[in-house]
C-alpha cells in the first residue's frame, strides 16, 4: 500500500472512530448539523502565547542537512524535547550526529533531547501519536507535498524546509493544503532564509528611496528589470565537516530538478523586493514566459566523494550517459508580475574553486541607478552591494540621495557606510551583520514563532506561497518542452 493510499485509509478509521465515539457520548446519534465534530476539530488545533518550551518539533524523515541547522542553536519557546520520525538508514543517523555536534560544541552549546521513532510506519506513527505540535520536514522532496497535506488534515502546523513541490501535478495538493490549513488556522511556512542575507535586505531597503533608485523599470525577457543567478556547489563544508549527500539527493524525482528547487528562493527573493508585503495573484498578475532546464554531469569518482557510494544506484540509471550521471540542477526561469520582468537562474557546479563557496549575483534596475549584488572572486566570495548609477542620471544628485537614504536607515541598520567604487558606490557593510548562511535558519525560525504566537501567517505571505510554487512549477512544464530528457 503506497503513502497516500495508507494515510487515506488511517484517517477514514480514525473518522469512523471518532464520529462513533461522539455519538455515545451524547447518547443519541448526532446529526451532522449540530456542530460537535466542528467544535471538536477547532480543540485539537494547537494554540500559542509565547510562553517557555510550548512548541514541541516533530522532524519527519531528515535526509537533508538543513533540518537540523533548524536546531543549531536554541528557542525559550521550543521544548529541548525533540521528535523524530524517520526510516531507518543513514539519513537519519546524519541527522542526528549533527545535531549531537552541536550539543556537545564549546561555544553556545545546545542541549536538544531527541526522542527517536525509525521504522517503515514513522509517518503513520506520528499522525497516530503526535507528541508535537509542529512538524519540521527537509528531506526527499517527492514526499514532502504529501507529508504536508496529512500534516493539516491532522491539525499539525508545519514549518517546512524549500521546496514545498517539485511536480506540477502536485501543485493543486499543494494548494488545497495551504487553503485548508487557512481554514484551520494552522500556520504552514516554508523556510526562506536568503531574505535574512544582509545585502539583499540593503537592496531592498534602498530600491524604496526614489531619490536613489528612481523607478523599478519593467524590464523585458532579454533585459529583466530583476534578475537574480545562484550558483551551488554538490560537494561543500557544513558546519566545519564535508558535507555526505544521501544518493537520493541526485534523482530529480526524489530531490526535484534546480528549476524548482533552489529557483524557490530567487523567485520568492523578486516577489518579496519588488513588491513588499503585497500579495500576488498568480492567476491575474503573474505570467511565465521561458523556462530553461541542463543537467550537471558527474563521474563515479566524483559520486564516490559526496555520497561515499563507490556505484550509481539502480533508481539512478535512468539520468547515466556515457557512464556519467546526468543531474537536472540547473534551470532558469523568465516571468513577469505587475508588468515586471524577473529572471531568476540556478546553477549547480560539483566542487567551488579554491578559496570559492556559494555565490549569488543580483540585479536591480531602476531609472535612476541599478542595485547589484556581486560575490565573486574581487569581493573575496563576500556579497556585496553596489549602487551604479544608470547612463545619463545625476550621479552628484544620486550621491547625495545615497547618503541621506543611508541616515534615514542609521536606526534600523546603524554603522552602515558608502565609498566610491569602479562604477558608482559600494555600501559598506558592518561584520555584525554578516551572520552567513547557516545562522540564517535560526532567523527563519525565529519569524515563524512570531507568527506561531501571533495565530496568524500574514495574507501577502499566504498568497505568495502559492504563486511562487504556481511559477516554478509552471516553468518546469515549459522547461520540459524543451528536452527530450
Amino acid at each position: 500500500m503506497n503513502l497516500r493510499k495508507s494515510m487515506l485509509t488511517k484517517s477514514l478509521i480514525r473518522a469512523v472512530a471518532t464520529a462513533f465515539a461522539i455519538a455515545i457520548v451524547s447518547g443519541a446519534c448526532t446529526s451532522p448539523q449540530s456542530g460537535k465534530m466542528e467544535e471538536k476539530q477547532e480543540e485539537d488545533i494547537p494554540k500559542f502565547s509565547g510562553e517557555k518550551g510550548e512548541v514541541v518539533l516533530m522532524t519527519v524523515d531528515p535526509g537533508h542537512f538543513h533540518s537540523a541547522l533548524v536546531q543549531k542553536f536554541m528557542y525559550p519557546q521550543i521544548s529541548p524535547k525533540a521528535y523524530v520520525f524517520a526510516p531507518e538508514g543513514d539519513d537519519v543517523q546524519q541527522h542526528l550526529s549533527k545535531i549531537e555536534l552541536y550539543n556537545s560544541r564549546e561555544d553556545n552549546p545546545t542541549n536538544w533531547e531527541e526522542v527517536v521513532y525509525t521504522g517503515d510506519d514513522f509517518f503513520e506513527k506520528m499522525l497516530a501519536e503526535k507528541p508535537g505540535n509542529v512538524m519540521m520536514v527537509a528531506g526527499n522532496n517527492g514526499k514532502k507535498t504529501e507529508y504536508i497535506s496529512e500534516a493539516v488534515k491532522n491539525n499539525i502546523h508545519v514549518l517546512a524546509d524549500k521546496p514545498m513541490v517539485i511536480e506540477p501535478a502536485e501543485f493543486e495538493l499543494l494548494k488545497s493544503a495551504l487553503e485548508e490549513a487557512d481554514k484551520k488556522g494552522l500556520l504552514v511556512y516554508d523556510i526562506m532564509t536568503e531574505r535574512f542575507e544582509i545585502s539583499t535586505i540593503m537592496q531592498k531597503e534602498l530600491s524604496a528611496f526614489p531619490e536613489v533608485f528612481g523607478d523599478l523599470e519593467k524590464g523585458t525577457p532579454e533585459n529583466p528589470a530583476i534578475s537574480k543567478e545562484s550558483v551551488h556547489h554538490f560537494f561543500k563544508y557544513v558546519s566545519g565537516l564535508p558535507l555526505k549527500r544521501p544518493t537520493w539527493f541526485f534523482d530529480i524525482k526524489q530531490q526535484g530538478e534546480g528549476i524548482v528547487d533552489v529557483s524557490t528562493h530567487l523567485v520568492d527573493l523578486i516577489l518579496w523586493e519588488c513588491f513588499p508585503e503585497q500579495g500576488i495573484d498568480y492567476k491575474t498578475e503573474t505570467q511565465v514566459i521561458s523556462g530553461k532546464r541542463w543537467p550537471t554531469s558527474l563521474s563515479t569518482s566524483q559520486f564516490e566523494k559526496v555520497t561515499g557510494e563507490t556505484q550509481f544506484p539502480d533508481f539512478l540509471n535512468k539520468d547515466v550517459v556515457n557512464d556519467s550521471l546526468q543531474v537536472y540542477a540547473n534551470g532558469e526561469i523568465i516571468f513577469t508580475t505587475r508588468g515586471v520582468h524577473g529572471k531568476a537562474s540556478v546553477i549547480w557546479n560539483f566542487e567551488a574553486p579554491e578559496g570559492a563557496k556559494d555565490t549569488h549575483f543580483s540585479m536591480m534596475r531602476g531609472t535612476k541607478a541599478n542595485l547589484i549584488i556581486r560575490q565573486d572572486a574581487p569581493q573575496n566570495y563576500q556579497p556585496t552591494l553596489y549602487v551604479e548609477p544608470v547612463a545619463g542620471s545625476d550621479a552628484a544628485s544620486i550621491e547625495t540621495g545615497l547618503k541621506s537614504a543611508l541616515e534615514s536607515l542609521a536606526n534600523k541598520y546603524p554603522g552602515m557606510e558608502m565609498k566610491k567604487s569602479d562604477n558608482g558606490w559600494e555600501i559598506i557593510i558592518p561584520e555584525k551583520y554578516k551572520n552567513g548562511h547557516e545562522a540564517h535558519f535560526s532567523q527563519v525560525t525565529e519569524k515563524y514563532l512570531e507568527y506561531l504566537k501571533e495565530g496568524k501567517i500574514p495574507d501577502w505571505e499566504k498568497q505568495n506561497i502559492i504563486t511562487k510554487y504556481f511559477i516554478t512549477t509552471e516553468a518546469y512544464k515549459l522547461s520540459h518542452q524543451n528536452t527530450s530528457n
